[in-house]
């Protein structure tokens, strides 16, 4: 019935060659570090840039360039845009340059959109022009074609008409 040697149950092994668990993904050229915040109630007047992640929750009025960027629902920026991807439910007036752009319902943007990915959730607010490119990015982004200046005429020339011998 009841014997004298007691269970014993073998001692647990520590798992010394464990690999620890792996760190998030982030995409390349990222920082580790935490986002830097423009809270709500900050107004910056000036360009923004990081080599990081921001999120601003304030108002913007000047260009911000970072990685990634979160444009909270209060916020508000004036000016141009450029990072690899874009979060937008606040309010934007000025063009954005990004790999992967996104509208979120709340977002208001007026300005054009120079994308490689883009999405827009229904109740967004959109007015502007927006335009694939497989480097948003980039330092050589076409500009809208301005008609050559016609080459000098002479006198009395008519465009289109032969010239009368007299």
């Amino acid at each position: 019935m009841f014997s004298s040697k007691s269970k014993e149950t073998p001692p647990a092994t520590p798992m010394m060659n464990a690999a620890p668990p792996p760190a998030p993904k982030r995409a390349p050229g990222r920082s580790s570090s935490a986002p830097s915040i423009i809270s709500a109630d900050l107004t910056v007047k000036g360009t923004l840039t990081s080599t990081g992640d921001i999120q601003i929750d304030g108002h913007v009025e000047g260009d911000v360039r970072s990685i990634g960027l979160v444009i909270g629902e209060k916020a508000e920026i004036h000016g141009e845009i450029l990072a690899e991807e874009v979060t937008v439910r606040g309010k934007v007036m000025g063009r954005i340059r990004g790999r992967k752009v996104q509208l979120a319902a709340t977002s208001h943007v007026e300005g054009d959109i120079l994308h490689e990915a883009f999405a827009v959730e229904a109740g967004a607010f959109f007015e502007g022009n927006c335009r694939h490119s497989d480097n948003p990015l980039g330092d050589d982004v076409k500009k809208p074609a301005v008609p050559k200046p016609e080459a000098p005429q002479p006198a009395g020339f008519i465009a289109g008409l032969a010239p009368q011998a007299g």
